[in-house]
Parts: C-alpha cells; structure tokens; sequence
C-alpha cells in the first residue's frame, strides 16, 4: 500500500512561494493502475517526483508498506522501478546487452539466474525479435518499451512512469498501456503512469485528476465524466478551468467517499476473479478441499503475510540482493569501454589525435636538435672578432634554449587539451542515464572509479605515445623517465581537473565550454612566453598545470649545457626539482578527483 498524507512541495521564492503541491492525500492498493493526468503544469510531475524520491516533500507524511517513509529510510531501490521521459540506454547497445546491463548493475544474479532474469523481462516487454538490435534504430515505443524491461529486472512493487507514452502514435500508445495494465496485475505491483492523455482511460484501475497542485478527483476512469458533469473525459480539462483549483478541491473532499468506495471494490473484484481464474485452472471448482472463494482468501491471507515478511526484511523477502561495488565497477567499466569501441566518431576522433598531435610537436625539430656551440675563443683572436663571436654564440643558445622550451610546452598544451577532450563530457553527456542508475541502486564510487580507470588508460597511452614519439626525433636533453613522468603527470591533472567540471556543471554544452577556457589560459598564464607581473605570477602559477610540467621537465636539464640556454631564452622561473613539480601536479589529481566525487554525490535531475 502507497499512501500519501497532506503532502505538500514548495519552491522558496523572494516574496511569494511557488506552491506545486498543495494538501496531496491518496491510498493505492497493491496491485493497482492509477493515471495521474490534468493539464501542463498541475503537478503530475512533480508528484511522481516526490513518491520517487527524487524530490523532498517540504510538507506531509509519505507511507509505503505502513512505514513514514521520513522516518524509516526511503524506498529501497530494488523495489522502485521510474521510467522518464527521456531514453535511459545507451544508442551503441543492443537490446539484449543493456537488460544485461540493468541486471549486473542492480542484481547479484549469475549463471542460468541471471539469463532467466533477461529472458524473462525481455518476454515481458515484447522485444524477443529485436535482441540483436542496437538502441539507436529503435522506434520511440520500442525504447519506452525497453527503458521498462530494463527497471523490471528486480521485478520492483512500484513501478513509476513519467509521460512515456507521449509522442506515440495512437497504436503504440495504447500497447504501451496495456503492457503496464499487465505489469500492474504480476507481484501484487502498483503501477503509476502520468499522462497528459485521456485515451485508453478504460485500461486503468484508477484515474488521479490534478489541477494546479491539488487532487480534485481520484476514482474510477468510468466515473470521471459523471462527476465533472460533462460528456466524455476529452472534456474535463476545458471544465477544470471554469472554477478555482481551491473549489475543486473542497468538491472532491466532501463528495471523495462513495468514489473510493467503488474504486476499491473494483480492485478487490479483480482479486475475487483472479482467485477464481486459479481455481479454474486446476480443473476444478475446488482447489484441496476449497471452493474459489476460499481460494481468494487464501491468497490474500498469503498477501498479507508477504507484505508482512518484506516489511521485516525487504530485500531477504523478495530474494533481491543489490549488486555490490565490484560487480557495478566491472559492468560500468566493461560497457565504458565497449562504447567507446562502437562510436567510431569518438574513436577517429581519439586516433588523430594520438598520432597526430606528436606530429606536430616534431615539425619545429624534425632534424633534431642542434648540439650547443663551443663557447671558448681561439688564442689570438682579435677583440672585435671575439665580440661578434660571442654574440653568435648567445643568438644561437637562446635560439635552441627557446626551441626546448617551446617543445615542452608544446607537449604539455597539447596533452592538457587531451585531458580536456577526454573528459569534459564524461559525466555531464550521461548525467541523466547515471542519475536514473543511481535510483537502481549504482553507487557514486562504483560510477567514478569506473571513470578514472578508463580515463587513466586513455592519458596514460596518449602521454607515453607522445613522449616516445617526440623523444625518437628531436632527442630532447634531460632524464627522459623524469619527462615521461610530467607528461603523464600533466595529461592525468587536466583529465582529472575537467572530470570534476563535468561532474560540478549541469550540462554538458557549459562543461566543454568551461574546459576550454580551461586549456586556452594555460600557456599564457604559465609565464614561458611572457612574463606575469610578480604579484600575478604568484596568484595563478599554482593552479595552471602546464607551468609545472613544463617547469619539471625543463629542471631535469640542469646537468646539460642547455639549461643555461634555457634560463636565459624564458621570462620566469624553473623549479629547483622535478619532485617539486610532480607535487603539485599530484595535488591537481587528488583535488579534481574529490570534486568530482562531489559532483558524482550532488543530485542533478531536472
């Protein structure tokens, strides 16, 4: 049993409050189908929401199973199913492998369990020719059908759908409907659909009318037109705007009494015919001894003692057990990567520019780097000559000091805008599809640490490739193990860095945005192409990660002749060592990674 008790949802505003709910009170049977419909912006919404727990009511008392859901704990997510509106499958998946998916994710079911479980849900939604087919071709009723089977897998009390019939042709719609009819009459389930549409009222089991934040009508669909007095449902909402919402609902308060009364003898009419259809189905007018109205009886009585056991024990009383860390890491990281491979755009993308970025690094010093000239000046040689000499000679060491420093530097900015190509959209592009699997039960931590390992393989070949490959044709001076490690150092610290504006911003378009403000200030704000006032230098040098990579790289060359060049050729400072600069690029990852955690924790559902 849902109930819900003078549940209210307002939205703090300076001057007026925004009221969205106002003195919501209903009881949904087990086993029951309820529409809840009423013109745009009455609150249906809203409403599904708030039993979801995707929204906290600012007033009221929400029960499930008998429990104040506030003062219990929510609803356990093996026992809550929401479909959204939007798509909740990835479009490079097939149908097979994403009820697969929502198994590994919400299940511990394995071996011939685990199979059965799809083959089941796939059976249940009508997909069985369409197993092998990929997201991405599936038509609008096809995916609603899908996005059901997928929340079916912990065979869920509640199941909640949010306008997922919207936008379907007449046919589609109404086969949509008849599945959730179906699904509301397996496992004692209530089924709850919002709908701007009155068609196939006839389905539903009740009918849940709001208007402006209020119930003003909660019974049989095949009472509705009686009780707003006009001829058909298509008529209602044209009604609805004749009186306030508040006079509505004083109405149906006072007159709400033999509305429900008949409402729940319809359902408890639908328990008598189920009890007798088993009775039949044995062959006889007796089942051991008993007449089918025992049998009814009996199988409420085994109602009642299953709500009763699922109250002590929920998840050992239905036999859910949810899927644990490993299990949700595997499965996350395994499709991370399959997705990858499948979106050949991303992939080519991926592929120029790890073969080509190096590429043009090596075009500036494509025969290599020239070796440092001989300082000393023959004896004899004339002071005028030795001046010119020496001028030569310092023109030509700050030359091959600019171009060792502008080929670190090169490296970096070029890996630091890899970073940020590799994870400006990872969480923000998918948010809506992780918020929904965190309803499932998936954890923040399974979902972040499933990021940072495909993420870290991603840098880590990108940085090793670029560093081999530049190393092979300009043989650039210093200890190359301690190069390679800022190169590697510098492409995790931008990746983690915009991991974390991917997970803090709300959409995907403001993190690419964000990330490439990110990139375009690293080389001018480093100070290794024009010197930063003192003041600033000390301000911003700490939070750009190409300075300190550049600056690490470039101090493993103090025992070469270049370094000197090198000192004279750029306008700041080099750290002293490269464990310095590995440091604070350590910082950078530590700190992008908690900030993303933060973000991965914040609900984000619009």
């Amino acid at each position: 049993m849902l109930e819900l008790k003078d549940v209210q949802f307002t939205i703090a505003r300076e001057g007026d409050d925004l009221h969205l709910l106002k003195e919501v009170s209903l009881r949904i049977p087990p086993g029951h189908f309820m529409a809840i419909v009423g013109p745009s912006g009455c609150g249906k919404t809203t409403l599904l929401k708030v039993v979801a727990g995707l929204q906290m009511e600012t007033g009221g008392t929400l029960y499930w199973r008998g429990k104040d859901i506030g003062e219990d704990g929510d609803i356990q997510p093996q026992e809550l199913g929401y479909v959204p509106q939007f798509s909740i499958a990835y479009d490079h998946l097939t149908v097979e492998e994403c009820v697969e998916n929502a198994v590994r994710l919400r299940t511990r079911e394995s071996g011939d369990g685990f199979y059965e479980i799809v083959d089941r849900v796939v059976a249940a939604v009508g997909m069985e020719t369409m197993r092998e087919k990929r997201v991405s071709v599936l038509s609008g009723g096809q995916k609603r059908r899908l996005g059901l089977g997928m929340e079916l897998v912990s065979r869920p009390q509640l199941l909640l759908c949010d306008e997922v019939t919207s936008g379907l042709d007449p046919q589609s719609e109404r086969d949509i409907v008849q599945l959730l009819h179906a699904l509301s009459q397996e496992d004692d389930r209530i089924v709850i659909n919002v709908t701007h549409s009155l068609s196939n009222m006839d389905l539903y089991g009740s009918v849940l009318v709001m208007f402006e934040g209020r119930i003003v009508y909660h019974g049989p669909p095949g009472a509705m037109a009686h009780y707003f007095s006009v001829a058909s449902a298509e008529d209602v909402y044209p009604q609805l705007a004749k009186r306030p919402s508040a006079d509505w609902h004083e109405s149906w308060q006072k007159y709400r009494g033999p509305y429900y009364e008949k409402m729940m003898g319809v359902v408890e009419e639908r328990g008598e015919k189920a009890g007798e259809a088993e009775g039949k189905e044995a062959g006889v007018e007796k089942v051991n001894g008993q007449d089918a109205e025992t049998v009814v009886e009996v199988k409420k009585e085994k109602v009642k003692k299953k709500e009763k056991d699922e109250e002590d024990d929920e998840m050992e009383g239905r036999g859910v057990r949810p899927a644990g860390f490993g299990r949700q890491f595997r499965t996350l990281l395994a499709r991370r990567w399959k997705l990858f491979m499948r979106d050949r755009t991303q992939l080519v993308l991926q592929l120029a520019l790890l073969f080509g970025f190096p590429v043009l690094v090596v075009i500036f010093a494509s025969q290599g780097i020239d070796p440092m000239p001989d300082r000393s000046v023959p004896p004899g040689t004339a002071l005028a000559e030795a001046i010119v000499r020496q001028t030569a000679i310092v023109e030509k060491q700050t030359k091959l000091g600019a171009l060792v420093s502008g080929l670190v530097m090169f490296q970096v900015v070029l890996l630091t805008l890899m970073g940020s190509n590799n994870s400006a959209r990872e969480i923000a592009g998918e948010r809506l599809i992780y918020e929904k699997e965190r309803m499932g039960g998936v954890t923040p931590l399974a979902y972040l640490s499933s990021k940072v390992v495909f993420l870290a393989v991603l840098a880590a070949a990108q940085a090793v490739w670029m560093g081999l490959f530049v190393d092979y044709f300009t043989n650039l001076p210093g200890d190359f193990g301690e190069r390679l490690k800022m190169l590697l150092l510098v492409n995790f610290a931008m990746t983690s860095v915009c991991l974390a504006i991917s997970g803090l911003m709300k959409s995907p378009e403001q993190a690419s945005l964000m990330s490439i403000y990110l990139v375009g200030f690293q080389l001018p704000l480093s100070g290794a192409v024009l010197a930063l006032p003192a003041t600033v230098e000390k301000v911003v040098q700490p939070l750009i990660v190409a300075y300190w990579s550049w600056s690490g790289q470039l101090s493993t060359m103090r025992e070469s002749d270049y370094f000197l060049a090198v000192t004279q050729a750029v306008p700041t400072t080099v750290v002293s060592a490269s464990a310095i600069s590995a440091a604070v690029l350590m910082a950078h990852i530590l700190t992008g990674l908690v900030l993303a955690w933060l973000g991965c924790k914040r609900h984000r559902w619009d």
